[in-house]
């Protein structure tokens, strides 16, 4: 997803610098390429602030401001498409985990009936039978916690917080404050 876009300001105008688009793209994110009067830098989320003031003489405040909301919106519009790609991983990963847990549940449900039924004619012979069903509940509730204590482990090593979009939040308010000054 690569656009282009003309436009006859400084090369030191509005807009992040080329090594930002590396993020998005490690993220999934297409970045978009602006060619600015001979520089060319890709959209993507801002890491430095520009060494130099763009030069703004002669346009109007109208112009700048509807220049730079434009860049905002662009830049809010790729930091959420960020956000959901990194939320999208981290789905994905709690889904495989849960995934597991059901696979894991089943099996130890059948594990469970056939050898709880086992067990309890072998007690049977030992013992009265209401006393080997309950020695067999006992282990079969023990082997239950076990899997709960696993399955939750799992379930705690996933990160629902977009790491990379709450960094690149902090880039983009670094660079706007820069733009004010």
């Amino acid at each position: 997803m690569s656009s282009s876009y003309q436009h006859d300001s400084s090369p030191a105008d509005y807009g992040p610098p080329a090594d930002a688009s590396a993020s998005y793209e490690d993220a999934g994110v297409g970045a978009t390429t602006y060619h600015d009067a001979g520089a060319s830098y890709a959209e993507g989320g801002a890491t430095a602030a520009p060494d130099a003031h763009p030069d703004v003489e002669g346009e109007s405040v109208g112009s700048i401001v509807g220049r730079l909301s434009s860049h905002l919106s662009q830049l809010m519009s790729q930091e959420i498409a960020l956000a959901k790609a990194e939320l999208r991983d981290e789905v994905q990963k709690a889904a495989k985990g849960a995934g597991m847990l059901a696979g894991a549940g089943f099996a130890a449900l059948m594990v469970a009936v056939f050898a709880s039924i086992t067990l309890m004619w072998l007690l049977d012979n030992v013992m009265d039978v209401t006393w080997g069903a309950l020695i067999v509940t006992l282990l079969w509730l023990a082997v239950g916690a076990a899997l709960f204590v696993i399955g939750r482990n799992q379930l705690k090593q996933v990160n629902p917080k977009p790491e990379q979009t709450v960094e690149s939040l902090k880039e983009d308010k670094e660079w706007l404050k820069a733009q004010k000054n």
